[in-house]
């Protein structure tokens, strides 16, 4: 049974927190959260979804606000750093927001941005790390397979641990998976899960190696743990660009994981410039806690969205809801 509309509405917060470092192509992230009773969610869809795609998102913040969380099997995911589409003359300044991190996840095939763009910022990385530490890229989806095979043949030489959705659909992935096999380099999937119809997909098309996880576009913690029993893949859980809330959730999805190869991209809270929880959830020596997180009031007030933007997300809420209802 899902909670009626009003028992979402009567604790929402719509909140915009500032980045410290241009993401996605926004400055300030914006969402909406509520408590319920097992506690705070989020539902925070990127801001050109649909309703009808959003709905996955509002599904997991009622689960995890509603409804107790699978048992876990550890209270501790270790987690990478996230580095931007920045400068190489940026990247030391970005990492340090992150501590002591052994794993960092590029992001490369930046619009308007070139290979020579994305092989600086990796060399700097791979620089800072030093030899031992892992390099892995994120390309979202923004090759076509030639493209894709070059950069790959370029970036190699730094040692990378997986190629993240290298192209956009699963037929180009498992083309791009074949090129490179000889390589030895693992491809993982993550629109190619998130945003498709059939998640599975792209293990049953042997299209990927390795699945990207977040447990807000999946539909919820049940859902994504659904889909790793299906595909049968190693899985890593990564973040929205979450407030600490909905990292917490993300958090809660590793920590039931059966098993965990992979760091996991849930340090994203480094990249904003403010949250809502007095003790936002940064990596401490690489490793965050699963826990819940309650926000502050008075973090809820300073950082509330304008009242246009408020009634913009409620009204999102309420759309999607009915969308939600209605299957």
């Amino acid at each position: 049974m899902l909670p009626s509309l009003n028992d979402l509405t009567a604790t929402a917060r719509v909140i915009s927190l500032p980045l410290s470092t241009r993401f996605r192509g926004i400055t300030e992230r914006e969402a909406l959260v509520f408590e319920g009773p097992q506690g705070w969610s989020e539902f925070s869809p990127f801001l050109e979804y649909s309703d009808t795609e959003s709905t996955a998102w509002l599904a997991a913040a009622i689960d995890f606000a509603w409804h107790a969380t699978p048992a876990l099997v550890r209270d501790s995911v270790p987690v990478n750093a996230t580095m931007p589409a920045v400068a190489a003359a940026e990247v030391e300044s970005v990492l340090a927001r992150f501590g002591a991190a052994r794993t960092v996840k590029i992001k490369v095939a930046e619009r308007g941005q070139t290979l020579m763009d994305d092989t600086a910022r990796v060399a700097r990385v791979r620089e800072l790390l030093g030899p031992a530490g892992r390099i892995r890229v994120d390309a979202n989806g923004g090759w076509n397979v030639d493209e894709a095979e070059h950069a790959i043949h370029a970036l190699a030489p730094y040692d990378l641990e997986y190629i993240e959705q290298p192209c956009a659909t699963v037929e180009e992935l498992a083309e791009i998976r074949t090129r490179v096999a000889y390589m030895g380099l693992p491809i993982a999937a993550d629109e190619s899960v998130r945003k498709a119809e059939d998640p599975v997909a792209v293990a049953r098309a042997g299209a990927a190696d390795i699945l990207v996880l977040k447990a807000q576009p999946l539909g919820g913690i049940g859902a994504a743990l659904a889909i790793v029993r299906e595909a049968g893949l190693p899985a890593v859980v990564s973040s929205a660009l979450d407030t600490s809330i909905g990292i917490s959730m993300g958090l809660h999805l590793a920590g039931a994981l059966p098993e965990l190869a992979y760091d996991c991209g849930l340090g994203t809270a480094a990249l904003l410039a403010a949250d809502v929880v007095e003790s936002p959830l940064v990596p401490v020596d690489g490793y965050l806690k699963v826990a819940r997180v309650t926000p502050s009031a008075a973090l809820l007030d300073r950082h509330a969205a304008s009242t246009d933007r408020t009634e913009w997300w409620m009204q999102r809420l309420e759309r999607t809801y009915r969308v939600l209802t209605s299957r």
